[in-house]
């Protein structure tokens, strides 16, 4: 009696997130799926077509297989893998470390993913405006490496470099989180007893005892910085001040979901973009948890 008491008591407190999530996720992803087989202007009733946009974007979209695309997946290969690896190597470095300044630099490695996205864009707008005043045009200027200053956010050829700058600095968010708390929690024994049954050094205490060590953590890592770097998109025309960007040079897929749901009420192809984004994902994200398991 007292185990089906707890039983019912654990599925009582699971409810509201259960709940939450059919509501908030669940629910959402399923209404896109059906939407995407549809004509839906957000004005008349939806109107069945088949796949007839899925047809358009592999087919018609020329914008979005030209430019849009290779755009993301340029974004996603750099940011994402660039910004796991820097999670755990700043993890481990911090794992070093006495546990005061740890706190202080953990935080502050880690309050870049709690800053808005409007206060890191004026920030870095600050650091590369395209006139003398910014501060990478006046160094260079001052230094004679150049005598005109560069349109840094405004250039299709600078545009997706910020972005990528931009958005390795605020990738340390959750992951992160995670895998320092990963390295953290690894028993010291285990390094010891590496160490007398032959380890030599810091590179192979780290391939052989941390990252086996904290797979789980690792994985969590991976799946954030696949989904943040996929979903991204606002940072561009933060940046740029304009949507679209210049020459869509700074134009991922979310920005293309925007375009065609917002700008032109194409729900249906809105949806129909969301589905192929998601799917890309989960894709990747499968791949990435049979690597790390393997």
């Amino acid at each position: 009696m007292n185990r089906l008491k707890k039983i019912n008591s654990a599925y009582l407190f699971i409810l509201p997130y259960v709940t939450m999530f059919l509501i908030f996720i669940v629910l959402p992803v399923f209404i896109a799926f059906i939407l995407s087989f549809t004509y839906f202007n957000a004005v008349e009733a939806p109107e069945f077509n088949g796949v007839q946009n899925y047809i358009y974007i592999l087919t018609q979209d020329k914008v979005f297989m030209q430019t849009i695309l290779p755009n993301t997946i340029k974004f996603s290969l750099i940011v994402g893998p660039g910004g796991y690896i820097l999670s755990f190597l700043l993890a481990w470095i911090l794992a070093q470390v006495p546990h005061k300044p740890r706190t202080i630099l953990a935080l502050m490695i880690y309050s870049p993913s709690m800053t808005a996205g409007v206060a890191i864009t004026v920030l870095w707008q600050i650091i590369f405006s395209g006139d003398e005043k910014g501060l990478i045009n006046g160094f260079l200027i001052n230094y004679n490496f150049i005598s005109e200053p560069i349109q840094w956010l405004q250039s299709p050829d600078h545009l997706m470099m910020v972005m990528i700058i931009v958005s390795l600095w605020s990738s340390m968010g959750v992951g992160f989180l995670a895998m320092l708390a990963g390295v953290l929690n690894i028993n010291t024994e285990v390094y010891e007893a590496a160490y007398i049954d032959g380890l030599r050094n810091k590179f192979q205490e780290i391939f052989y005892i941390t990252m086996p060590s904290m797979k789980p953590q690792m994985l969590f890592g991976a799946v954030m910085s696949i989904v943040g770097t996929f979903s991204a998109g606002a940072i561009g025309v933060q940046l740029s001040g304009a949507n679209p960007t210049p020459q869509n040079s700074g134009q991922l897929i979310v920005n293309h979901i925007e375009d065609y749901g917002i700008l032109r009420s194409e729900m249906g192809l809105a949806a129909a973009f969301s589905v192929v984004l998601l799917i890309i994902i989960y894709g990747i994200s499968k791949y990435v948890n049979k690597l790390l398991n393997d």
